[in-house]
């Protein structure tokens, strides 16, 4: 197998920003998919669990483990959906909202790090051509 391979560079590439995000994230006791939940559900009106895991592209029950884990820290608040009581709303605590500006700052200086073996303007293309492949998951 080469190592030229997308399959492989993207792993790696992968492993390597775990690597520089996952220990600046530890002191807010959070990984990063819980960020990328955080991150997710910082929006001005509370999502469903389920919209929440569409945006996230990850299944429903994926995402149920992982709210309840963000509201066992704390970090989430779930609530029955005044429409639909089979749905829950899910929206960011006070606490969570705090956690996740922290972890923002840390997330953006590990990304910094990643990338500066590029120069800036190679950066920012790489950012751009992802930003193409991977298409808008919503919201």
């Amino acid at each position: 197998m080469s190592t030229r391979r997308l399959v492989h560079l993207f792993k790696h590439a992968g492993l390597r920003l775990s690597e520089l995000t996952e220990p600046g994230l530890e002191p807010y006791g959070i990984d990063g998919r819980e960020f990328g939940v955080l991150s997710v559900l910082n929006t001005p009106e509370p999502l469903s669990q389920l919209e929440a895991a569409q945006r996230l592209r990850i299944d429903r029950t994926t995402m149920v483990a992982m709210v309840d884990a963000l509201e066992g820290k704390g970090l989430v608040g779930r609530r029955p959906h005044p429409g639909d009581r089979r749905k829950n709303m899910v929206e960011l605590t006070e606490r969570g909202r705090e956690t996740l500006s922290a972890a923002t700052r840390v997330m953006d200086e590990a990304e910094e790090a990643f990338l500066a073996p590029l120069p800036a303007d190679d950066a920012q293309l790489l950012r751009d051509a992802l930003s193409r492949l991977v298409p808008p998951s919503g919201g």
